[in-house]
């Protein structure tokens, strides 16, 4: 029997996915399981014919040059963003993603952030651990109700709709900024409506980003728009850093023209403004959107299926280059 395909993963999975991919390839890894530089991952793809990487690893002309044997990129992540699809496709190298499995997990996660930033959650942490709290008071951590609420979603692909269905059992009424608006029976059952981007900016008393980083969204929220948001508003980013001007948005924050924000993620992560963290109406998030067992699980196996189906010579289910 011819040997396996061999493929380097730039992380370990859950072991689930570890047990399947074993199985069926050989797999290498490096044994430290911590985000590698793009030198690190051609090292440890040299001589592989399929590579799984994670959304924090940049895969470009340093890991093609380096690896000339590599047939398959297996991005274990909705966007591809951190892969340069040209070069890509230059040297014939097929690109997957996992799209869609992760929706309920990341549109759980913002709401959660919006909950807790809105009724100070994390703020009421600190203080009882810290054994300042001296009691009930009618005054102390006041916060904003969530119910009746304007909620403007800015992308309304799979993530921005769970995000939808959430909020109307909150009550709030939903409205939407997409490249493209979504059929009207998706509108009706969701209760959202349409507006352009500055529209949605004035009327949000939340503001959630879910929309993909690409280069027309990169800086999208800058300074301006930031700026014709309604006063007082918040903002809650699981998408990409860089859709905001993270230095804009912390002047707002830190000037009280918006309440707060809800992060998950950041500009230059895991390096964290310290501006950020010094604001304590921001609840800040370790890039978690899809960190549960489960949803994990099933984009390991997701990656899994992409990579079979490759060398088996089949059109992998979710090729995006």
């Amino acid at each position: 029997m011819p040997a396996p395909p061999r493929i380097f993963l730039t992380r370990r999975l859950p072991d689930p996915v570890m047990e399947v991919l074993a199985e069926r390839f050989e797999v290498a890894r490096t044994k430290a399981d911590k985000p590698l530089s793009a030198r690190s991952i051609a090292r440890g793809a040299a001589g592989c014919q399929g590579l799984v990487c994670m959304l924090s690893d940049a895969v470009g002309e340093t890991v093609f040059s380096a690896c000339p044997d590599l047939k398959i990129v297996a991005n274990y992540a909705t966007g591809t963003d951190n892969v340069d699809l040209r070069a890509a496709k230059e040297r014939g190298v097929v690109v997957t993603n996992t799209p869609g499995v992760l929706a309920e997990a990341t549109a759980d996660l913002a709401f959660a952030l919006l909950l807790a930033v809105a009724r100070r959650v994390v703020e009421g942490d600190r203080l009882v651990r810290s054994g300042r709290w001296t009691g009930w008071g009618p005054t102390v951590l006041l916060g904003t109700d969530v119910q009746t609420r304007h909620l403007g979603i800015i992308g309304m692909g799979r993530i921005g709709q769970a995000m939808a269905r959430r909020a109307q059992g909150f009550g709030m009424d939903i409205a939407y900024h997409n490249r493209r608006r979504v059929p009207k029976a998706v509108e009706a059952a969701l209760g959202a409506h349409y507006l352009s981007l500055d529209e949605l900016l004035a009327t949000s008393d939340f503001v959630s980003l879910h929309c993909p980083l690409t280069p027309e969204t990169r800086g999208l929220l800058d300074a301006g728009a930031l700026a014709r948001m309604k006063r007082g508003a918040y903002l809650i980013n699981t998408a990409r850093g860089e859709v905001v001007d993270e230095a804009a948005l912390i002047d707002a924050l830190e000037s009280g023209r918006l309440t707060g924000a809800g992060l998950d993620v950041f500009v230059g992560e895991p390096r964290v403004n310290p501006r950020l963290l010094a604001l304590n109406n921001v609840v800040l998030a370790p890039h978690t959107g899809s960190a549960t067992w489960d949803t994990r699980t099933r984009m390991g196996l997701m990656v899994a299926d992409n990579l079979a189906a490759f060398f088996d010579g089949r059109e992998p289910p979710n090729r995006v280059a």
